[in-house]
């Protein structure tokens, strides 16, 4: 017999602003006003240094712009509308972007315009390609306006699926892209209102940050003719206080990604193993938790996951996603547990949310890349305070959960106020300690 769907709230109901362990959450994530480019010091149009609109590379003369508006004390290098191509730009204290609207910044699609640098790739410090935008230790950093940063990616995502045909084990690494865009070690930082697509690899990636907003973000990368791997739209990786909102997100992976870290010892940062010499392990070096993630009123295309946690993600603490629309993802809530790596995920809110994906809920092991590195027991991971509520969905499964107790332990779930349609409507509440279940409706889908 069918059943009344229940009544969803507006978009625009605010939900009490707590995070998931009953802190309050600061006034901060509550604003959202748009970056004033005027307050931000003298604009520096790029066509009056010797960019031009050409189809040619200017990666010199933007460079050679950034350092001149860092040298005079700060300002905004500005997008006119047109197509401007450039490798690896670095930002400086003090200078900001804005684009246009009908401005495109376009990469270059050679990897050789983008240095090898040290930075973080999959939850380890290595050498591989800088990202098209790049901000390292910079505070109050800003990207705006109308314009589009286009990744230029089809050659790269061509030559990692050849690579993928040669050798069916070709990794990121073993196939290395550059990023859109990559910030670390930054905070107050604010990427508002443009366009990123078309990335080579990860699209948006933060590391090592704090007071990070992301607002109307347009981010996307194809799925067909010639897929995009692994360009999630936002990677979180040891961040506290992000604010993500009114943003779109559709990509040929995970939408946003909450990383951190992996290996055996990865929480040496919260535990240290007084046996253990963690220089021995220069990979796990580094890593960290995320706390504080507010994910709200987003609309979702395709994607692999709405809200990821992991694969490399050794600590997650407060995360909310709240008041989004989804359609084609193929999971809304994964939760992927690395066999190798101690893993703490807790106080994670889903709620508020209409749509469809294949998977309500995955919660399985992760076995990309197993190493236990030499340690003779595998580490053993936790999720806990889990809650789900205020749902209409469409799925193919609605409780896809692995039970790994050799693994992970999972407990203190809460489903709430959720009404599905599945084609598989079953779930084991013995699969999860202390699993509150309460008015959950679930209709199978003939």
């Amino acid at each position: 017999m069918a059943y009344a769907l229940l009544c969803m709230p507006s978009f625009a109901t605010k939900t009490a602003d707590q995070w998931p362990d009953g802190k309050e959450m600061s006034e901060w994530f509550r604003q959202a006003d748009s970056v004033n480019v005027k307050n931000l010091g003298k604009a520096y149009l790029i066509t009056d240094y010797g960019v031009v609109n050409d189809g040619q590379l200017h990666t010199t003369e933007m460079q050679v712009l950034i350092d001149k508006v860092a040298s005079e004390g700060g300002g905004v290098v500005v997008v006119p509308e047109g197509i401007y191509k450039t490798g690896a730009l670095f930002f400086k204290q003090g200078v900001h972007l804005h684009l246009y609207e009908g401005a495109i910044l376009m990469g270059s699609n050679d990897p050789s315009d983008y240095p090898l640098v040290e930075t973080r790739i999959e939850g380890e410090s290595c050498l591989y390609f800088s990202a098209l935008i790049n901000a390292d230790g910079l505070d109050g950093f800003t990207i705006s306006g109308k314009g589009v940063i286009d990744g230029n990616g089809t050659t790269f995502w061509k030559h990692f699926w050849e690579r993928r045909k040669w050798n069916p084990q070709c990794t990121n690494k073993d196939e290395q892209r550059p990023r859109l865009i990559y910030v670390s070690n930054c905070k107050n930082v604010q990427i508002e209102g443009v366009k990123l697509q078309n990335s080579a690899f990860w699209t948006t990636h933060i590391y090592n940050s704090e007071n990070i907003k992301l607002l109307r973000l347009h981010i996307y990368s194809p799925v067909q003719p010639v897929k995009a791997p692994s360009t999630d739209a936002i990677d979180l990786d040891v961040v506290k206080n992000v604010l993500v909102r009114n943003c779109y997100m559709s990509v040929n992976d995970d939408a946003i990604a909450i990383k951190g870290g992996k290996g055996p010892y990865a929480d040496y940062w919260r535990n240290p193993y007084p046996d253990i010499d963690i220089h021995q392990f220069p990979e796990m070096i580094g890593s960290g938790g995320n706390e504080n993630i507010l994910i709200e009123d987003c609309e979702y295309g395709f994607c692999h996951g709405c809200l990821t946690l992991g694969s490399e993600s050794v600590y997650n603490h407060n995360i909310v996603l709240r008041r989004i629309k989804v359609t084609e993802a193929n999971n809304l809530l994964w939760l992927k547990m690395r066999p190798d790596t101690p893993q703490t995920y807790e106080y994670v809110t889903v709620e508020d949310i209409v749509g469809n994906a294949k998977n309500f809920i995955l919660v399985a092991p992760w076995k990309q890349f197993y190493d236990l590195k030499g340690r003779e027991s595998m580490p053993m991971s936790y999720c806990s305070h889990i809650t789900m509520r205020n749902i209409t969905f469409d799925c193919d499964v609605f409780f896809n959960v692995k039970k790994q107790d050799d693994q992970y332990r999972l407990s203190n779930f809460t489903f709430k106020n959720l009404s599905i349609q599945a084609l598989n409507i079953e779930f084991n509440r013995e699969f999860i300690e202390n699993f509150t279940v309460k008015n959950v409706k679930a209709k199978k889908k003939q």
